[in-house]
């Protein structure tokens, strides 16, 4: 058994764990009860009045079905249900069929279903709902279990370094040939320093740093040395990230997990497709086909009378043939398995029935900041050592129970780390190569002690610098801040539900980007992000651009364009600023661009806000402040 301190620590995360089960409960319950379909649906989390508009088979037997708005003109709004997300069909938005999101389209939402979702209506519209993964969450719970547990094992080491009831261990190592040659010296010595750990070690990487890059090039060093990398990260698109560098690296990888969750282009490269199209799972099937055929005889009535006991064999026979097929495909998944130097996949993602007696010598966890510490501890039972990736000062995880938030559920195992066992166990990168410097400036003062400088490849890059551009006030200079104090460009409360948006902050928005239009840029160059998703969903209707991508600033972090607005939203006279107090939500806002980047908000209103008024001051030093009124007709 671990110290006290140990299983008091499990027990907490435990008990944290179903608060914010509860929670999700809760809000579901809350949205089919008290929400009209159009305030569900307006809230992301739902989608309504769809109708089936193809249906084929794909993915393991899987059935895709491709859902689409029962008037064949309308679009499908703004939705957070993205690729992979679990959802639930229904016709009343209660009982129906659970399934995981494919495919999302600006018509259409493919959705991928073990079972076919049997309706008795003539022509049923459906509802789309977001459900909980309840999968995720037992794993989660398993992983809380195995390391209170452990004891006289390799985990229990590890878990009691993670603890701080043992110092972490380090070995000098000969330096590495570097296998990237582009890598800058931070992104090497962050390699290099890894590579010493025994029991830990942290790659911190603010933006534009490279980070997933250096972790790729850590992973490779470590498979050089003969040794096996289970790559793992919170999110599916986080592991396809992962999963595309190293492929274009040159390296073999097995991506375990749902394929519905995996990008299309990566497919082949999951467990199930590898299994799927091996020469002896297809003699698999063909034995079970004819299981299926056996057993079918055996139930169908004849005539003439069976022989005593007939029956009963071909029945027998049937379930020997199913057991032989298993047995076939059980023995190719582990020698696809046991060859593989790299396995990837989600925190939770991992199946111990299937992984069986599976170990590592090292987890390389990417966007490590983004995952609660209960989903941390899933992947941690099979592997030596761990390397944690990621950036405390961007964005949390995401933990809807404000209690459990209260309580530190949305403190991640790197963050606590950190603060608990010091910088000495981390290296940082500093050099970034996403933005003009000045873009940079604020975000490398504020966060990271000025420690990023700009290669110089990107440090002076302007969007004039792009063809077709036209040199214009817009496009010669990095930043525009535009002051709306005093214009009163009042905020709004959304009528069903707790967002905000800012019509009139929406109005100059458009225009801004009408401008970014016509200097020449692309549709596809140009981000709007806003920290409010009812504001999101105005400029969505108001912009009709869409291959220009509007989104929340949670739903951009690791994105990046040529030009980014923001709009800031918060105008009113209390000096309200909500959740634009977890400032480093502006630091992913203010860290997306590479060439420009506006933001519009009301100084009186967010200045309040001691950040607020020190990034308002650091505009008006690079001569980047306008007000509202120098743009008014």
């Amino acid at each position: 058994m671990a110290d006290i301190s140990a299983e008091k620590h499990f027990q907490r995360l435990t008990r944290l764990l179903e608060m914010e089960a509860e929670a999700e409960k809760q809000e579901a319950l809350q949205d089919l009860q008290r929400r009209s379909p159009a305030a569900a649906e307006a809230s992301g989390f739902t989608l309504t009045n769809l109708v089936i508009r193809d249906e084929q088979a794909g993915l393991g037997g899987r059935i895709l079905l491709t859902l689409g708005k029962r008037n064949q003109t309308l679009p499908l709004p703004w939705t957070r249900l993205g690729s992979g997300a679990p959802v639930i069909l229904s016709e009343d938005g209660s009982s129906g069929w659970r399934g995981v999101v494919t495919r999302l389209s600006k018509d259409n939402i493919q959705v991928a279903f073990a079972q076919w979702p049997e309706s008795e209506s003539e022509r049923p519209v459906f509802r789309l709902d977001r459900s909980s993964d309840e999968i995720s969450r037992q794993r989660q719970r398993q992983g809380l279990d195995k390391a209170r547990l452990a004891a006289d094992s390799r985990f229990a080491d590890l878990r009691d370094v993670l603890l701080g009831l043992c110092a972490p261990a380090f070995h000098p190592v000969d330096n590495p040939r570097p296998l990237n040659p582009t890598l800058n010296e931070s992104q090497l010595e962050a390699v290099r320093f890894a590579l010493t750990a025994e029991d830990l070690a942290i790659i911190h990487g603010p933006p534009g740093t490279g980070k997933t890059t250096t972790v790729v090039e850590l992973i490779r060093q470590i498979t050089r040395n003969g040794q096996r990398v289970l790559a793992v990260a919170p999110s599916n698109i986080a592991v396809d990230n992962l999963l595309e560098k190293l492929l274009a690296a040159g390296e073999k990888a097995i991506r375990l997990g749902h394929p519905a969750r995996v990008l299309p282009e990566l497919r082949q490269h999951t467990l199930d497709e590898l299994v799927e199209n091996h020469p002896e799972v297809r003699l698999a099937h063909k034995l079970a086909r004819e299981a299926y055929a056996l057993r079918d005889q055996a139930s169908k009535y004849t005539r003439a009378k069976p022989e005593p006991g007939e029956r009963r064999a071909k029945r027998q026979e049937a379930k020997q043939m199913l057991a032989d097929a298993r047995k076939i495909e059980d023995r190719v998944v582990e020698r696809l398995l046991n060859s593989a130097r790299i396995v990837c996949a989600t925190l939770t993602g991992l199946d111990r029935d299937l992984l069986g007696s599976q170990r590592f010598d090292w987890c390389v966890m990417d966007e490590a900041s983004q995952s609660t510490e209960a989903a941390a501890w899933a992947p941690l039972q099979i592997a030596d050592r761990l390397v944690l990736a990621g950036d405390h000062f961007q964005l949390p995880p995401t933990v809807i129970s404000k209690q459990a938030a209260a309580e530190g559920f949305n403190l991640s195992l790197l963050e606590r780390l950190l603060k608990q066992l010091g910088v000495g166990i981390s290296r940082r990168l500093t050099v970034q190569y996403r933005m003009h410097h000045e873009i940079m400036k604020f975000s490398s003062q504020e966060f990271y002690e000025d420690s990023l400088s700009a290669d110089q490849s990107i440090s002076s890059h302007l969007l004039r610098d792009l063809p077709g551009v036209a040199a214009n006030e817009l496009t010669e200079t990095p930043i525009h801040f535009i002051d709306t104090a005093g214009a009163s460009y009042d905020e709004n409360l959304e009528p069903e539900g707790d967002s905000r948006f800012n019509p009139q902050e929406a109005d100059l928005v458009v225009k801004k980007a009408g401008a970014l239009l016509d200097s020449g840029l692309s549709p596809a160059e140009i981000a709007v992000i806003s920290p409010y998703s009812a504001q999101v969903r105005l400029l969505r209707e108001r912009l009709k651009q869409p291959e220009m991508e509007i989104d929340s600033v949670d739903g951009f972090q690791g994105r990046e364009k040529e030009a980014v607005i923001v709009s800031l939203v918060r105008s009113n006279r209390d000096g309200e600023i909500g959740f634009l107090e977890d400032v480093r939500r502006m630091n992913v806002a203010l860290t997306r661009a590479r060439r420009k980047l506006i933001v519009i908000g009301d100084s009186a209103t967010i200045t309040a806000h001691p950040f607020y008024q020190r990034l308002v001051m650091y505009f008006e030093s690079i001569g980047a402040y306008h007000s509202v009124w120098e743009y008014r007709d």
